[in-house]
């Protein structure tokens, strides 16, 4: 019996390969499925392209959840930055 899978979660495992830097092998293992699922959908997807056409569909809750992570990391970065001001404006001082 074959089992049958979305469009999103092939979208992920192709993604996993060609942006993440996995191993197909290790993209198969980590989603559950087998390696010959993994390479055809990567030889589909660098043939047509097809499979990255279509953004699968976030919830709310997911949209709230990626724009508060990029939110996030600005601030991290922002916060870096001011430690680094005021580091440099104290030692100035002296």
């Amino acid at each position: 019996m074959s089992r049958k899978y979305t469009l999103e979660f092939k979208q992920e495992a192709i993604k996993l390969v060609t942006e993440q830097g996995y191993s197909r092998q290790m993209a198969a293992i980590a989603l559950g499925t087998s390696c010959k699922n993994i390479d055809r959908w990567v030889c589909e997807f660098k043939a047509s392209g097809e499979l990255s056409k279509t953004k699968p569909t976030l919830t709310a809750d997911q949209e709230e959840i990626n724009r508060l992570r990029k939110e996030n990391e600005r601030l991290k970065m922002e916060r870096e930055i001011l430690k680094k001001a005021a580091a440099f404006f104290a030692n100035e001082r002296l």
